[in-house]
């Protein structure tokens, strides 16, 4: 990890927009919440608006992020940073939006999530790169 996943709705992203938006993702992952760009993942899905509400009312556009991290990685300041950032990014490429976009991070045990078929636990007490 880190994988983060943006939800939108509403807003159709060109080719090279999701792209920005996948770049920017990555960029504040990296420099806010110190996470190594070559293993951070991001995927934008888009999915259809009628299936979105805010206080039971239809909106115009929406998006959601959960950005998934290993526990206790991360300041509560760099998390709020984060989620600063990340709304101001998806406002930027998507417009306006309800006031209902979260953005969560999730905070997963480094026993519990692996890559390239090791535990983060594992590369902590093997002393491998995390």
């Amino acid at each position: 990890m880190p994988f983060v996943h943006v939800i939108i709705a509403g807003a159709r992203l060109e080719p090279a927009s999701r792209c920005r938006l996948q770049q920017e993702t990555t960029t504040l992952m990296n420099t806010i919440m110190r996470k190594r760009r070559e293993v951070t993942a991001v995927l934008v899905e888009e999915v259809d608006l009628s299936g979105w509400t805010v206080g039971g009312e239809p909106l115009a556009a929406a998006a959601h992020v959960e950005a998934s991290v290993t526990t206790g990685t991360n300041t509560h300041e760099e998390k709020q940073r984060f989620i600063a950032a990340m709304n101001a990014a998806l406002k930027e490429n998507l417009g306006d939006l309800s006031i209902a976009t979260y953005v969560v991070i999730r905070e997963v045990q480094a026993e519990a999530w692996g890559y390239d078929g090791v535990t983060q636990e594992y590369r902590r007490n093997a002393d491998l790169a995390l």
